[in-house]
């Protein structure tokens, strides 16, 4: 079999107390008034999204993963065929709305009239767009040339369009829009995978790029590296490394933000430090947190005070630990990680993630907000693109839990792929993508893939028919 699959990871963590709370009339809603899967009852007219899925996860416990993947070492997981078992019943195009959790941060950013501060919340955004990895170890549906997701939340105040533009390589071109114009958020992924015997390495290819539009400002950055460790033996544990940089086109102000490896005892597992400078260099604001819990930002001379004192302390309890040794282990074992920051006084917090539902852990360790993503809403048919996500019968059969239907619907849906870039190449027909074209973006100067518009107007007659 010639199938080409991706073992994805994007982001996001949940909802914070300080979520912005909006109403705009002109955003689309679905109507509605039974219970599907997991959905509760519409209310006053707006439909209460689910908070669970229709079928808990498959166990993996009796799937030999060396077998499969020990031909794989070194390679580019793209060009290699995966079992439906690795998977988690999303779309990538879906995993990327996740961006998406934590709106309210750069609605609240829109509300700033100082740089610095705005430049804050924009790395709390960033931050907080990678939180929901922590502990997702399944991977993403690969998308099909064509295939689309529309994301329209209007407590919420964004909509949002996405769209698979490219098949080799696997490119996903994405476009945000505030429904009051405040802001658009877009971007392009290429998520390059390579698997390294004990881990996968995903390196993020694509940069984001946030416009507060009643600022006049831009925003550009790329996502850190993501490690998933133990896909061969022990317990599957995820890290974030690397440095990202968001830079303020408008004003020149920077954050740099250094995402630590866990090291050698574990005691940098999930740390985020780091500052924003403005145009002439001068450190402006330190931040610092755990991409799995919080982020805060603090005056620079109080923050190395802190530092100070802390070194002090460490220098008496690394006198007290002997190097392990690294040799011979099965398993790279996670690192026991305290999961609180300790706050250093006179911060400002600027993100917290809450606590995912209860029943998480069984339902591939989905936020709520991931429970509702490919969730059908009564009379959304009517509405939705023939290519949306929300359509496609693998990912549709898994998350009822019908692995055998599922692995037969994905199979076929890559063979029909297959098969119609046959006929376009035996016809010499270039494919066209339906709502982003690439070009140069404009901010960074880099090529892009940049949304078109159109799409809520709702002329689908003639979208491509890949499922």
């Amino acid at each position: 079999m010639n199938s080409e699959e991706e073992f994805y990871d994007a982001e996001t963590g949940l909802e914070s107390d300080d979520s912005c709370e909006v109403s705009f009339k002109d955003a689309l809603v679905y109507e509605g008034k039974q219970t599907s899967n997991g959905s509760a009852h519409s209310q006053n007219g707006l439909w209460e999204r689910r908070m669970t899925l229709p079928a808990p996860m498959f166990p993996r416990n009796n799937f030999s993963v060396w077998g499969f993947l020990k031909k794989c070492i070194g390679m580019e997981l793209s060009k290699i065929p995966m079992p439906i078992i690795f998977n988690e019943p999303l779309s990538f195009l879906q995993r990327l709305s996740e961006y998406m959790e934590h709106t309210y941060l750069i609605h609240k950013a829109c509300t700033l009239s100082d740089s610095i501060d705005r430049m804050q919340l924009v790395a709390a955004f960033a931050v907080s767009a990678v939180a929901s990895q922590w502990d997702r170890t399944g991977k993403p549906f690969n998308p099909l040339l064509g295939e689309t997701y529309e994301l329209v939340r209007e407590d919420e105040g964004y909509r949002l369009i996405s769209e698979q533009v490219s098949h080799h390589p696997p490119i996903s071109a994405f476009h945000a829009q505030s429904l009051n114009q405040d802001f658009e958020f877009h971007g392009s992924i290429y998520p390059k995978l390579k698997f390294w015997g004990k881990s996968v390495e995903a390196e993020p290819k694509g940069t984001m790029t946030l416009e507060l539009l009643k600022h006049r400002e831009v925003y550009t950055w790329t996502n850190p590296f993501c490690c998933v460790h133990n896909v061969i033996l022990g317990k599957l544990w995820i890290e974030q490394y690397g440095t990202v940089e968001i830079v303020n086109h408008s004003t020149g102000d920077k954050c740099i933000l250094n995402f630590k490896p866990c090291g050698m005892f574990g005691k940098e597992l999930h740390k985020v430090e780091g500052h924003i400078q403005d145009k002439s260099k001068k450190k402006r604001r330190m931040l610092y947190g755990k991409w799995t819990e919080c982020l805060y930002g603090v005056e620079p001379k109080v923050y190395e005070a802190n530092k100070k004192s802390e070194k002090k302390s460490d220098a008496k309890k690394h006198k007290q630990v002997e190097e392990q040794s690294a040799g011979g282990d099965d398993a790279d074992d996670m690192p026991e990680a305290q999961e609180t920051v300790t706050m250093i006084p006179g911060s400002t917090l600027l993100w917290r993630i809450t606590p995912r539902p209860a029943h998480s852990t069984q339902m591939y360790n989905f936020t709520n907000f991931t429970m509702s993503l490919n969730e059908l809403e009564p009379g959304m048919e009517k509405v939705l693109a023939p290519t949306d996500c929300r359509l496609r019968p693998d990912v549709r059969a898994m998350e009822n839990g019908d692995m055998d239907t599922a692995s037969t619907e994905k199979e076929r849906l890559e063979e029909k792929q297959r098969s119609s870039r046959k006929d376009r190449a035996k016809d010499e027909e270039e494919w066209s993508n339906r709502w982003f074209h690439q070009g140069t973006n404009p901010h960074t100067g880099a090529q892009d893939w940049l949304y078109i518009g159109g799409y809520f107007d709702r002329k689908f007659t003639d979208c491509a028919d890949i499922f």
